[in-house]
This record gives structure tokens, C-alpha cells and sequence, in this order.
């Protein structure tokens, strides 16, 4: 059963340039979910993937996308 936290990651819903940045993140996050098992580390990991997609499609929101 997939991490509860892999819709966070979901990126499709995205306009194009935003997919460029968040898909990798979601991709790399499915790897690792796949790939690990669970525990407290892979939530913390996967967490932390989260975070640090945010921050760069905020970066690039901010870099003036629109």
C-alpha cells in the first residue's frame, strides 16, 4: 500500500512549467516508496522530499512563472 503522504506529490493538476519542476520529485518519492520499507526514517525522508518540492516550485513561482 503506497505512503499516505505520495498524493502531496501528485503534480499533473500543474501547469506545464510547474510539472517540469515538481514531477521528478513525485517520480524519486514512488522510487522510494517502492524501494524502501516502511519505517520512521522513510516517513521522515519522504517528508522532507516534500518539503524541499515545495520550496522549488515556490522558487520558481517566485522567479515570476506567470
Amino acid at each position: 500500500m503506497p505512503a499516505p503522504i505520495l498524493r502531496h506529490f501528485a503534480y499533473t493538476h500543474l501547469k506545464p512549467e510547474l510539472q517540469l519542476i515538481s514531477g521528478p520529485f513525485g517520480e524519486l518519492a514512488q522510487q522510494m516508496d517502492n524501494n524502501l520499507p516502511d519505517c520512521a526514517e522513510k516517513s521522515a525522508g519522504l517528508r522532507k522530499l516534500l518539503e524541499a518540492k515545495d520550496c522549488m516550485v515556490r522558487a520558481k513561482v517566485e522567479s515570476g512563472l506567470d
